[in-house]
């Protein structure tokens, strides 16, 4: 399904949310919850663009991790970046067409495993993950320590927008 999302008072859609259900569990959100908090790390979007988030399994987060991260273990979000060149985004953007983000991969269990273990609340959690996946496809990262910095920081001014609390912060 697409959850399109529309920033207030545009024409337009400005990011386009697919999702792709390979698995469920208790709590997990609704599509438009996944589209909103997606948007909601995205701010300053001038242009239309898509992601796809799959919730899956912990299997098939073990294998994906195992084959692109070299762990083999199932986690909590992996985000693939499209790898779109310079040349084809300016493209698509002139176009008015989207421009591909990426994947998000989510497992659902292991997301309300942590949200359990962390005493949070499983939505808390779920909108923490989709952000700092869609966090990690606009660029950020936190393999060093000033990187990390800088993304946690950005999390939890999001959050906090949303109406969440620190995502850091234990409870």
């Amino acid at each position: 399904m697409i959850a399109p999302t529309r920033r207030a008072g545009a024409e337009s859609i400005v990011l386009e949310v697919r999702v792709q259900r390979a698995s469920s569990g208790p709590g997990t959100p609704p599509d438009r919850d996944l589209s909103d908090w997606a948007a909601a790390a995205l701010p300053g979007l001038d242009h239309a663009a898509e992601l796809t988030v799959r919730l899956v399994d912990e299997e098939e987060s073990r294998r994906l991790n195992a084959q692109y991260r070299q762990q083999d273990k199932a986690t909590n979000v992996l985000s693939f970046p499209s790898g779109s060149d310079e040349a084809l985004r300016q493209l698509l953007v002139e176009s008015g067409e989207p421009v591909p983000l990426g994947d998000l991969v989510i497992c659902v269990p292991v997301v309300a495993r942590e949200a359990t273990e962390q005493g949070k609340s499983t939505r808390h959690h779920w909108a923490h993950m989709v952000i700092h996946g869609v966090l990690h496809l606009a660029g950020y990262d936190h393999e060093l320590s000033e990187d990390a910095d800088i993304m946690e920081a950005r999390e939890q001014a999001i959050m906090d927008q949303l109406g969440f609390p620190d995502p850091y912060r234990a409870i």
